[in-house]
């Protein structure tokens, strides 16, 4: 077909490309001819945005050094994840996410729908991936995605262990932004009093404002939990604060 003038590059289908479909089928030999022949291995498009988030998503290591030592993008953004780091940590694939930091990945690119690569992790739960982020350099206080924040969204998840491990590397307890305006307030709204606590021995500012409730106090007078509304009247929640 090729040498009757087929098109290599020609899109169309699942796939996309005739390069795609060779990666997702860890067909190694046709790879190579058709990055020889033309392939353009940074075609964006199909399922997974493009050939390396579809090697990525293999789980294949021979297969993506093989893209990037031809050339393929490591920080290309696009596709189901948003970029190659967020489809690795998709996967939950320590080797390969070390793979992709060692040959450039930006740690800290945005994009996907959790908007940075430490929220993804910290929301796939996965605490080995979020300390080998933050050794990598990820900004534990970047702005944007669902939850503001690495903390809140760690808040969120109701994971103790992952928010000592948040604060002990530097991440600003009174961050305003996301869902719940800043993390006391995240840890009253889900009812989690034990991290509501911890938060308040860390020095969370108890009457912080923002967020859908104003205060951490009213998130936990509308959830109804006498112990928390306790706890924060304790620590100097103001109870005529407006918000």
């Amino acid at each position: 077909l090729i040498e009757n003038g087929a098109d290599v590059n020609i899109q169309g289908s699942e796939w996309e490309n005739s390069l795609q479909i060779a990666v997702a089928e860890e067909n190694v030999a046709m790879v190579k001819i058709l990055l020889v022949i033309g392939a353009d291995i940074n075609a964006q498009g199909g399922k997974y945005g493009g050939t390396l988030q579809a090697a990525i998503s293999t789980k294949n290591e021979a297969m993506v050094k093989l893209l990037l030592e031809n050339g393929a993008d490591i920080n290309a953004q696009g596709g189901k994840y948003g970029g190659t780091l967020q489809a690795a940590i998709s996967t939950r694939n320590e080797a390969m996410v070390k793979l992709l930091l060692e040959n450039g990945a930006d740690v800290n690119i945005q994009g996907g729908e959790w908007r940075n690569v430490l929220e993804f992790a910290i929301a796939k739960q996965n605490e080995v991936l979020v300390t080998l982020l933050l050794t990598k350099g990820a900004d534990i206080n970047a702005q944007g995605g669902r939850y503001g924040n690495a903390l809140q969204a760690t808040v969120f998840s109701q994971n103790e262990d992952m928010v000592r491990l948040l604060l002990d590397r530097g991440a600003d307890i009174n961050a305003q932004g996301g869902e719940y305006g800043n993390a006391l307030q995240a840890a009253a709204a889900k009812w989690n009093q034990i991290i509501l606590n911890l938060l308040l021995e860390k020095g969370a500012n108890v009457n912080a404002q923002g967020g859908p409730y104003g205060n951490a106090l009213q998130a936990a007078v509308v959830s109804q939990n006498e112990d928390m509304v306790r706890l924060l009247l304790e620590k100097g929640a103001n109870v005529n604060a407006q918000g």
